[in-house]
């Protein structure tokens, strides 16, 4: 599944973790502070600022952190593209996999692409901020503020949104050739050992069709995930400093970093209760794909064969699909009682922890829709699982059927739940 098309599959993996994890940390113990040293934005007019005097007003406060601000975002572009850089020349230098370009350069400018996007939600996260406040403003005192004021500062959020919206694009399409790519990999790799996996129960619907879902699947889940990771490294900061504003949570009293505290502490009760609720649905979902492809097969079957695909041969079978539907919906009742009930119930759960800020009036409308999204993107970078479970139970499914091609391959006996009787 995954040595068709990555060059050694484990090691890249490992080094793409590792290599991350030493770029994240370096950049906010070191890197981040030698921008003025090293970085290029001069070129383009982007300078660091000079230190402010002793006594500066608000204004020039204001118009430094905007300048500092602004300088350490085009410094991190260029770090980004040089780590990058580094570590899609060692793989491609290195890798020896005939589908190298796809799978190092593609990954690579895929997770760029996760990263920017990302940070093009900061920056809407930042523009709400301001633009509620406007609003605060004009309701609480009417016509202090002019329409052209308002308008003006609604366009301004224009050029955030047309450049999401192309890269969404670009990104979408780029990615449906790499996982077609893919596809093609793991089609050519097991057509090639077609002689030996032939006998396995539905083995051409597994080639033609479960290579096609696992590349797609673990393409949307591995952004998924990365993107959690990204949202988490850039909002968690900004919930941080926003938890200063909120002094105390209902029921509890002062906390630490409430606003985190919360996120964290709900988004590990949703995921163990998730994981506990759901943990059958896996493997009644493969036991479901091997009724459908003992059904498929005896329709296949007839139409070359005049004694098969019998009424009652296919009334047995479709009774076997009917029997393995009806449990797997009869468990995702439960699941999904549990499932969306935690949902709905959590997008109140930072209204509740808010309360007591909201009623004393410590907080502007603008800081309280700049804390909820931040609250929301941190919650949903740690509710990972919450979110992706239904397409992780359909990603394992795949992934026993197609390991089953892997054991024949090499050898080995096949997992234990291929040997149960189909019904």
């Amino acid at each position: 599944m995954f040595l068709s098309f990555f060059p050694k599959p484990k090691l890249f993996f490992l080094s793409f973790a590792l290599w991350a994890l030493v770029c994240v940390i370096g950049w906010y113990t070191k890197i981040q502070d030698l921008g003025h040293l090293l970085s290029l934005g001069s070129v383009f007019g982007v300078h660091f600022p000079d230190a402010l005097s002793k006594g500066a007003n608000a204004a020039a406060q204001a118009a430094f952190a905007s300048q500092q601000k602004t300088a350490v975002d085009v410094w991190l572009y260029q770090y980004m593209a040089v780590c990058y850089a580094i570590f899609i020349g060692v793989w491609m230098t290195f890798g020896g996999q005939k589908w190298a370009k796809w799978s190092v350069i593609g990954s690579g400018l895929i997770i760029f692409t996760t990263w920017f996007s990302v940070q093009l939600g900061v920056m809407m996260n930042e523009w709400y901020g301001g633009f509620y406040d406007l609003i605060q403003k004009a309701l609480s005192s009417p016509h202090s503020i002019t329409i052209t004021s308002f308008y003006a500062q609604l366009s301004t959020v224009s050029i955030i949104v047309f450049v999401s919206v192309i890269v969404s694009v670009l990104n979408n399409f780029f990615v449906s050739h790499y996982v077609f790519r893919w596809r093609t990999a793991m089609t050519q790799y097991y057509t090639a050992k077609w002689q030996q996996v032939r006998h396995i129960e539905g083995a051409s619907q597994r080639i033609q069709e479960d290579t096609m879902r696992f590349a797609n699947i673990v393409q949307g889940l591995g952004v998924s995930f990365i993107n959690s990771i990204m949202t988490l490294l850039a909002f968690l900061p900004i919930l941080w400093s926003l938890s200063s504003h909120v002094k105390e949570l209902p029921f509890i009293g002062e906390v630490p970093q409430p606003l985190v505290f919360v996120a964290i502490i709900w988004s590990i009760f949703g995921t163990v209760l998730l994981a506990i609720s759901g943990i059958k649905l896996p493997g009644l979902e493969f036991k479901n794909q091997r009724v459908e492809a003992a059904y498929r097969k005896e329709l296949v079957y007839g139409e070359d064969f005049e004694d098969r695909a019998e009424p009652l041969t296919l009334t047995e079978l479709f009774t076997n699909v009917r029997r393995n539907y009806f449990r797997l919906y009869g468990h995702y009742l439960y699941f999904n009682v549990i499932r969306y009930s935690y949902v709905y119930m959590g997008q109140f759960v930072p209204l509740i922890a808010l309360a007591p800020s909201i009623v004393a009036g410590a907080i502007t409308l603008g800081l309280l829709n700049r804390i909820l999204n931040a609250f929301n993107q941190v919650e949903g970078s740690f509710q990972f699982l919450v979110g992706s479970w239904t397409t992780i139970v359909e990603l394992l499914s795949i992934y026993k059927r197609l390991k089953a091609f892997e054991a024949a391959i090499d050898d080995q006996p096949l997992p234990s739940i291929e040997e149960t009787p189909t019904a």
